[in-house]
């Protein structure tokens, strides 16, 4: 396993003139719409985000997930004096134990959580600045909790690694491409690995016409969709884990996305299968931005397909366009797991960051801080999961102090609030 630190920096966005950096105004959004305008110019500027990080894709979860789970937008952004949008903050605001907690939309969905900043700025700004913006939102929560953050991002360093920060349980895992596939192929695996896999794919091929595509056209879209919402059923419960895709409002944001999304129609989310005739036998869907591919979910169909390994002849088939499409990065997500080794053997560090804007703030975090030391040490385990959905043990912490009256969830006058971190 690399431990990937910098990547070299995006030529484009290298040659695009300085500007301004300096804050001269701060505007606090509670809908998308008004956030709109400076969100779209920084998608558009040279920005510094991830592809999760989207107007389109955190909208389109906000409506069919965010809403109805009690989150409601805290959008952050920072304008110089010519009204130029410096960074937006994507920050939605919801209720833990009786307390206003702000963190990044997007739930689980997002596999990392990033602000947009405007590349000069993110490599400008200071702490101080960070805590000056910061303060604008002491009136509205008692903690700022954000998690899965990676602490490098395009070759720059994520501004919010300057305030109080933790290591997070897991690292993101992503590898570099490039044009020509074949010699990342040969680069990646033994002459023994191709020789199994070219053996596993004629016996895939034996079972009938094995096809590889993009789904297209919201019927094809809605036939590998289906397939994947009762694959990845089968293996969850085999598992015994929750299924989280199985929530109907988790199903309308996935196919929402994947059917369309963009201000032009086009998916959000890409969403490739591999095919044994009209069998869906392996599916795969992620987002794009950057010149990198985000996989965001995959699964397998069970039986004897499985056996020939459909999941990564998936994975070489999507790798190998975009290849062709020109990306210089292709990563899997969040976690640990074996068959990520084959093209993501970089392990891209993240962090989380708990920042009190309140005295009953200070003592949540704490406890959220506790509960995240314990999940990096216990690997696997269920303490604390991030998003709209779900009741990790932290929360239910958080839940019983305020119960049992320890603290108050109180407001307090604004002169006894507490300064950001």
């Amino acid at each position: 396993m690399n431990v990937v630190a910098l990547r070299s920096l995006n030529h484009a966005a290298a040659a695009v003139p300085a500007i301004d950096a300096r804050i001269a105004r701060v505007a606090v959004y509670d809908d998308f719409a008004a956030a709109e305008p400076a969100w779209r110019a920084l998608e558009h500027s040279a920005r510094l985000t991830t592809p999760y990080q989207g107007y389109d894709f955190l909208r389109l979860w906000h409506r069919h997930i965010g809403a109805a789970s009690g989150v409601t937008p805290c959008i952050v952004a920072a304008f110089n004096a010519k009204g130029t949008p410096l960074f937006l903050w994507p920050f939605g605001r919801r209720s833990i134990g009786g307390l206003k907690v702000v963190e990044f939309l997007g739930g689980k969905h997002a596999n990392f959580n990033m602000a947009l900043w405007q590349r000069d700025v993110a490599e400008q700004i200071g702490a101080d600045d960070l805590r000056s913006v910061l303060a604008q939102l002491a009136a509205r929560a008692d903690l700022v909790m954000l998690v899965n953050q990676p602490l490098t991002w395009a070759g720059a360093t994520n501004p919010f690694a300057l305030l109080p920060q933790q290591r997070s349980a897991n690292f993101g895992f992503s590898g570099a491409l490039i044009p020509d596939f074949d010699a990342l192929f040969r680069a990646r695996t033994n002459a023994a690995a191709r020789k199994k896999m070219r053996k596993k794919t004629n016996a895939l091929a034996s079972y009938g016409t094995v096809r590889f595509a993009r789904a297209e056209g919201t019927a094809e879209i809605r036939h590998v969709l289906d397939a994947f919402f009762k694959q990845k059923a089968v293996r969850m419960r085999a598992q015994g884990l929750p299924d989280v895709f199985a929530a109907p409002d988790v199903r309308r944001f996935i196919e929402a996305a994947s059917v369309a999304g963009m201000p032009d129609g086009a998916p959000l989310i890409e969403l490739y299968a591999l095919s044994v005739d009209d069998i869906v036998v392996a599916t795969m869907g992620g987002i794009t931005g950057g010149g990198r591919y985000c996989a965001m979910f995959n699964s397998i169909q069970a039986g004897r397909y499985a056996v020939e390994s459909p999941g990564e002849q998936l994975l070489v088939n999507v790798v190998r366009q975009c290849c062709e499409r020109g990306f210089d990065t292709f990563d899997l997500g969040i976690g640990e797991a074996h068959y990520k080794g084959l093209f993501c053997g970089d392990a891209e560090p993240l962090f989380d960051s708990y920042w009190p804007l309140s005295a009953s703030g200070r003592r949540v975090a704490f406890v959220f801080r506790l509960a995240a030391a314990a999940k990096r040490g216990q690997g696997a385990s269920h303490i604390m999961v991030s998003g709209a959905d779900g009741a990790p043990v932290a929360r239910l912490v958080v839940g019983r102090l305020i119960r049992r009256r320890r603290f108050a969830p109180r407001r307090r006058p604004e002169s006894h609030r507490r300064s950001p971190p």
